[in-house]
């Protein structure tokens, strides 16, 4: 593997966006989100389950009496819109956002112990437990978060109070963690300090958080289990009840990760932990670390991913569980997992310098990132279904954790501020610079300043994706040197062509999944084209949940039948799947979407009757119509059920 020269994302503050389909979302996280969860940090949406996270906070700075509240990582709500808040201030002035923000930095920088210690639950609740439970405890999964939004916030506005608190609390971590005889010898239990830790390396060049984050990948799962010895301690408290038999793969920590084969355990877990190997690999150029990270992706995206992106079958200990084990109605998919594996894409991407990585990003973003939060902004999915039948959505049931409808906020609360994280930083995907070569990596709208090879261009793209594969690519610049533009070419777009600016198609290299044009520019224009029409797509036999079944995608988006389209038992409904695709732009329905109709039959019941549970009568099917509308959008109507694989009518052809 090269690692001689990984790719870089631009500034956020140097693209501005202008895309129909993305910009109002990245609108409604500077509008209506942040200002909506500062209000649920606060405690003041009556309808939203409350999560004390300012209220501790307060407590552990002395302002307020009481006592701790909520999770044990309940900070790390406040970190992830601190974050995303630094995200929405490298693109837009908002002051009011800032004051926020500079409101809160100044709470945490209030909050922290005289040695830096930052950790609202064990300050007020268990001061003498520090470090004592790696296992439950989230200590260093919270300092990650922490650490993360502080750069974040120093890169976007320029202050740099934050990272200093930051830094007191890192430079403590590096002094108790270690191979030292003094030093502890453990490792997270929720992997993010280690991303975290290479962050504040690159901002501020100090090469101890690196050593620390590569110890704490080396030093996991080699030897004695650090988790199942701390069980014995006598110091130990037990927090989670479902961790009294402690499984090592669930953490990761089974083995060594460069001898890890198989994506294992708690998804988000493992995905966090890939993205610190791959930015660990780079940064220390090793070979064996990125190979390690090659073979976990491979096993992700060839055997363990939905087709919407989502990763996670088991709702149980929200783990991966074996290979084309991907059930429907009753896996997890949590958002914060598919945005780790979009964080773990962007990283391999821009060390391989291959499309292909950029791919499944897309897909994250287009699907089971999105259909994480409504198209208000104020309620969200934790966990992403791939089929929904909300009467059997019960408590203390197999499905207890799929819900038909999004919720205002969650006990557990990762996944609103990580999508609100997530949208804010969009523009981090579109482009990768290399010296000489620009890599525009998602067709999104926008307008950014940039230096190829030296030269200054003003870049401006349109784009009528998803629903068209059309895109305009314009350069304006003063030349000189030769610069090459690299555009993505999608794996489902049919039909790839470029055409300069004289209407005649452009001759171009194919490079890992890219087509490269080189030349010396002033001033031009690209226009690409691809066929993004509907298809039927099905899953690998082996996939026993999606045997012969099948799904619908338009370029990357994952098509689900509703309730609301489609009646009742939707999966009493077949496809005829030799019908061929209609596809119809709705600008009245969900915010303006191209809806897919199909042929289908569906199951009669008029024949059954109500007291007859079994019947030895043939089926007989009725002619009916199916409409399809995005993944992403599904139940932002009313409750009803919701179906991404339909039975399909076979024949021999």
């Amino acid at each position: 593997m090269n690692f001689e020269s990984g790719l870089k994302s631009l500034p956020l503050g140097s693209i501005h966006l202008n895309d129909k389909f993305w910009s109002p979302y990245v609108r409604l996280v500077k509008d209506v989100i942040l200002p909506y969860q500062w209000e649920i940090l606060n405690d003041r949406i009556p309808e939203a389950k409350p999560g004390h996270c300012i209220h501790n906070f307060r407590i552990a700075a002395g302002e307020e009496k009481g006592s701790f509240e909520g999770v044990v990582f309940q900070d790390t709500d406040l970190a992830k819109w601190l974050e995303a808040v630094s995200y929405i201030l490298a693109q837009y002035e908002d002051k009011e956002l800032e004051r926020l923000a500079d409101e809160a930095v100044s709470l945490i920088g209030k909050a922290q112990c005289e040695d830096g210690y930052i950790n609202t639950y064990f300050t007020i609740k268990e001061p003498e437990l520090r470090w004592t439970n790696l296992q439950e405890g989230h200590e260093l999964y919270t300092a990650g978060h922490l650490i993360e939004a502080a750069v974040a916030y120093c890169e976007a506005t320029g202050k740099d109070s934050f990272l200093k608190t930051a830094e007191r609390f890192a430079k403590l971590i590096c002094d108790v963690f270690g191979p030292g005889k003094e030093q502890n010898h453990g490792y997270p239990g929720h992997q993010e300090i280690e991303l975290a830790l290479v962050k504040l390396y690159r901002i501020t060049g100090n090469k101890k958080y690196l050593n620390t984050a590569k110890y704490f990948i080396d030093r996991r799962g080699v030897g004695e289990n650090y988790f199942l010895w701390e069980e014995g301690q006598q110091r130990r408290k037990r927090i989670f009840a479902e961790f009294s038999r402690y499984d090592p793969c669930y953490s990761q920590s089974h083995l060594p990760v460069r001898e890890q084969k198989t994506a294992e355990g708690h998804a988000v877990r493992a995905v966090y932990m890939y993205c610190a190997m791959a930015d660990l690999a780079y940064e220390f150029r090793d070979e064996s670390l990125f190979k390690a990270c090659e073979i976990v992706w491979k096993n992700i995206v060839t055997k363990r991913m939905y087709i919407t992106g989502g990763i996670g079958s088991s709702g149980i200990l929200e783990r991966f569980t074996t290979d084309y084990d991907l059930p429907n109605d009753c896996n997890y998919a949590e958002t914060c997992a598919s945005i780790g594996l979009a964080l773990f894409g962007k990283r391999m991407a821009q060390i391989t310098k291959d499309g292909a990585y950029m791919e499944i990003v897309e897909k994250e973003l287009y699907n089971s990132i999105l259909s994480g939060i409504s198209m208000d902004g104020k309620s969200f999915f934790y966990v992403n279904p791939l089929e929904v039948w909300p009467d059997a959505c019960m408590d203390r049931t197999s499905r207890e954790h799929v819900k038909a409808v999004r919720q205002k906020w969650f006990g557990v609360a990762c996944c609103p501020p990580n999508i609100a994280r997530t949208l804010a930083s969009l523009g981090q995907y579109i482009y990768f610079l290399e010296d000489a070569c620009l890599y525009v990596n998602l067709y999104i709208a926008n307008e950014t300043n940039v230096k190829v090879n030296g030269v200054p261009y003003h870049v401006k793209m349109e784009s009528g994706f998803p629903w068209q594969g059309s895109i305009s690519f314009s350069i304006d610049g003063t030349g000189g040197k030769e610069a090459g533009f690299a555009f993505r070419i999608p794996g489902y777009g049919g039909d790839f062509q470029i055409y300069n600016s004289k209407n005649e198609i452009e001759k171009y290299e194919v490079h890992k999944g890219y087509a490269v044009i080189k030349g010396v520019f002033v001033e031009e224009t690209w226009r690409i084209r691809f066929s993004m029409k509907a298809e039927f797509v099905r899953g690998n036999p082996q996939i026993r949940a999606d045997s012969g079944k099948a799904a619908v995608m338009k370029g990357p988006l994952v098509y689900c039948l509703e309730e609301a389209d489609n009646g009742s038992n939707l999966s009493a409904l077949y496809v005829d799947t030799r019908g061929g695709i209609q596809e119809i732009y709705d600008r009245d329905l969900l915010g303006g979407v191209i809806k897919l109709r199909c042929k289908g039959k569906k199951i009669s019941g008029s024949e059954w009757k109500e007291e007859e549970l079994y019947h030895s009568r043939p089926l007989r099917l009725q002619d009916t119509a199916l409409q399809a509308v995005p993944y992403y959008c599904w139940g932002n109507r009313e409750k009803g059920e919701m179906l991404v694989w339909m039975k399909e009518i076979i024949s021999e052809r």
